[in-house]
């Protein structure tokens, strides 16, 4: 009986193993199908016509940039070069401006970088200023209960007859 049930436990523990890769298989079908690659990289290229649409967005009206781009990339992926060699080509070729987002080396870095920057300089100013107000808001409440302003005050509103406007 014992030898029964570890049969079972491995036919299921099998059966697991070739689920999960099945599902793994049908995961990565589309990942590596030309249609998808295509849209991928025409995602990701802008048009060099003028219309700051992205490649495979540009829609308007004779536009003499977007479908030479679009058959250079279909002759790229049919020609079997990978991702980085076809966006490559197209900076070189157009410049970098073609890129639809900056590369992550070099200078280019500095366009991912300064956002972050820009909102922590910010945030921790912003943080300053809320503490440099609340310093100033109890220096003016130390001050409204101070003896000698109260004195003052009183001696102000017997010279000038007012009750402050309250």
């Amino acid at each position: 009986m014992m030898r029964f049930c570890s049969a079972h436990l491995t036919l299921f523990t099998k059966s697991l193993q070739v689920l999960a890769l099945a599902v793994a298989v049908c995961f990565t079908l589309g990942a590596t199908d030309a249609g998808s690659r295509y849209t991928n990289l025409n995602h990701r290229l802008m048009c060099t016509c003028g219309c700051s649409e992205l490649l495979g967005e540009c829609n308007h009206v004779g536009c003499q940039s977007s479908g030479k781009e679009l058959d250079e990339l279909t002759a790229g992926i049919a020609g079997g070069k990978n991702d980085k060699d076809i966006l490559s080509s197209f900076a070189l070729k157009y410049g970098a401006t073609v890129l639809a987002a900056p590369t992550t080396q070099g200078f280019d870095l500095v366009a991912w970088i300064a956002p972050f920057a820009v909102f922590a300089a910010a945030l921790l100013g912003t943080i300053l200023l809320v503490k440099r107000w609340s310093a100033d808001k109890a220096e003016v409440a130390a001050l409204a209960t101070d003896p000698a302003t109260d004195a003052l005050r009183a001696k102000i509103r017997r010279e000038t007859g007012s009750d402050g406007g309250y």
